[in-house]
């Protein structure tokens, strides 16, 4: 049989714009990466440990998000405020300024983390969920571990500077994805500029998103920030534009205006010298490959999983995508079989294979059809 090799989609894109080959950031440590393709767009030494600080906030949400999905916590319960939380709102530190023995709804102290960065409302969260920090920590290293984030330990709720809390800025940009992707609605949260806290014996305080980002009117939507003397000062941040998004994640700015100022270099940047074209959808996209010996002699295909490709601008247009196989592919065919290969190239060089997979069951013909169809093979050398 012959080898079957139809092309799908070529993608010819004459862009005469040179455009540099890097950003140019000035932080210790950084990575760029698009949201679809998971595909890294730029890094500067993304495997070098650092000191999450703040941005450690972003896996006490997950863990509260993960009990809200689970309908094992509700926005509108509410958790005491013990002297552990209480003291360390007064020590100085990033705060929401709770006051001990008071009762507090999971909604403002997810607010008071997201917007405020307050490290007493990490306690209050930890203590409420698991009983102690030291108990919650352990889930959110469980959690961590799930995740893949195989660079990172976590000893504290709130990032406060510890030798064991320790991350890379992969692994919070792994981390900034799982929590894109799987609570969105909570992630709203983190779009937010401002919360007031209504606080119980005291005047109300309102207290600005201090991701400086989010005022810039450029699409991003969150995530976190962070500080520490050890560290200096850090950003993860995701942008969304039209129908793409990016993440980026830096640690090591030499000021709170460089972190905003070089986060919006790095963002812009990707999104002036990349795209990202969508291939397949993950059991939608549906390809026609030619069957034998089958009740019909054509048979869906799909991928299980979205196929996503980013490209820098100057090599767009040597994007082509194939569908390959050794067919026409013969009966009997089950649903879920792998009938083919999607190939994508970019110019001669295949740079990703993706497996096409039967969408429904194929039977085989009766004997007799079958053997009609064998013989017209042998005489015509095609069916």
């Amino acid at each position: 049989m012959n080898k079957f090799l139809i092309k799908i989609l070529t993608l010819y894109f004459f862009l005469t714009i040179n455009l540099n080959s890097n950003p140019k950031v000035d932080v210790k440590t950084a990575i760029l990466l698009d949201y679809d393709s998971n595909e890294i767009i730029f890094e500067l030494e993304p495997d070098m440990s650092i000191y999450p600080a703040s941005m450690t906030k972003i896996m006490t949400s997950i863990i509260v998000f993960d009990l809200l999905e689970q309908k094992k916590l509700s926005l509108d319960d509410k958790f005491l405020i013990s002297e552990k939380a209480w003291r360390l709102s007064q020590s100085g530190y990033s705060s929401m300024f709770l006051m001990i023995n008071d009762e507090v709804s999971v909604e403002n102290l997810l607010k008071g983390i997201i917007i405020a960065s307050g490290n007493d409302a990490c306690i209050a969260i930890a203590e409420g969920i698991a009983g102690t920090e030291e108990n919650f920590v352990e889930i959110m290293n469980e959690k961590a571990a799930e995740i893949g984030m195989e660079s990172t330990n976590f000893a504290n709720s709130s990032g406060i500077n510890h030798t064991e809390n320790y991350s890379t800025v992969r692994d919070i940009a792994l981390m900034t994805k799982y929590l894109i992707k799987n609570y969105p609605e909570y992630y709203e949260m983190y779009a937010e500029k401002e919360f007031t806290w209504n606080r119980t014996g005291g005047d109300p305080i309102k207290q600005f998103n201090r991701n400086g980002l989010l005022f810039k009117n450029l699409g991003v939507d969150g995530v976190k920030t962070g500080y520490l003397a050890v560290e200096k000062y850090s950003l993860a941040s995701s942008l969304k534009k039209d129908t793409r998004r990016l993440i980026a994640v830096g640690s090591g700015f030499d000021s709170n205006a460089a972190r905003t100022s070089q986060s919006i270099r790095l963002l812009s940047w990707g999104l002036r010298n990349t795209d990202t074209y969508e291939i397949s959808k993950k059991n939608s996209t549906t390809f026609d490959i030619r069957s034998w010996l089958g009740k019909k002699d054509i048979i869906k295909g799909t991928t299980k999983e979205d196929v996503f490709i980013t490209l820098s601008k100057k090599d767009s247009r040597f994007l082509k995508v194939s569908l390959d196989y050794n067919g026409p592919v013969k009966a009997p065919i089950e649903k879920d079989q792998e009938i083919a290969k999607l190939n994508i190239y970019k110019k001669d060089e295949l740079i990703r294979s993706i497996p096409v997979y039967s969408s429904e069951e194929l039977k085989k013909v009766n004997f007799l059809k079958s053997l009609f169809l064998s013989l017209n093979y042998l005489v015509w050398g095609d069916v």
